[in-house]
């Protein structure tokens, strides 16, 4: 019998310079997965860093959009289609200022909040029917505007709360191709870690 194939995918910036940024966060997650499942991204397909583990009776693939985060849905888009993905197996995983820091929600679809990884993937797909995984980051204060604030790197503070929230993350995704979206939204759509 074939395995259920699902597609963990996580949004940021190729580049050293955007390495520790928020905007990163994405990236992180799939770093924290990657260590989680002791497997490594080998290969770059439909303009992504992409690696694949077996976990119990499913097959995981993990992808990091080597695009910029603006056109991150042209890889998404491809993998989903060319492995044949139902979109209820894939969680695409992106920072969001909306939430603050250390708290992670995941939904089952919805528009963009504005995040251009979110939207580039809602119009390659034509649909924002999939669930994601959004990941606070928090919002800038005063009146830096957002957009210089997710391209700043995590402050030293932040960096301590980082490792829990990321373990949180892989908490969920075991949970989510384990016991599906609704399990996973119900255990972990509450926990905020703090430093």
């Amino acid at each position: 019998m074939e395995k259920e194939i699902y597609l963990i995918a996580g949004f940021g910036n190729p580049g050293r310079e955007y390495r520790n940024t928020r905007h990163n966060v994405g990236f992180k997650l799939i770093d924290s997965l990657v260590a989680e499942f002791n497997t490594k991204l080998t290969r770059v397909q439909f303009k992504a860093m992409i690696g694949s583990v077996d976990v119990d009776d499913v097959h995981i693939i993990l992808a990091k959009p080597q695009t910029f985060m603006n056109l991150s849905g042209q890889a998404v888009a491809a993998l989903i289609r060319f492995y044949k993905i139902p979109l209820d197996h894939v969680i695409v995983a992106h920072d969001d200022i909306d939430l603050p820091l250390g708290t992670i929600r995941i939904r089952p679809g919805g528009g963009s909040g504005g995040q251009k990884g979110l939207a580039s993937t809602i119009e390659k797909l034509g649909t924002q029917d999939f669930p994601r995984m959004r990941i606070g980051i928090g919002r800038p204060s005063g009146s830096q505007d957002a957009a210089g604030y997710v391209l700043q790197e995590f402050s030293n503070s932040d960096e301590k709360v980082l490792p829990d929230v990321l373990q949180t993350g892989v908490q969920a995704i075991r949970t989510f191709v384990k016991d599906g979206l609704e399990a996973a939204m119900t255990r972990y759509n509450g926990i905020t870690n703090k430093d």
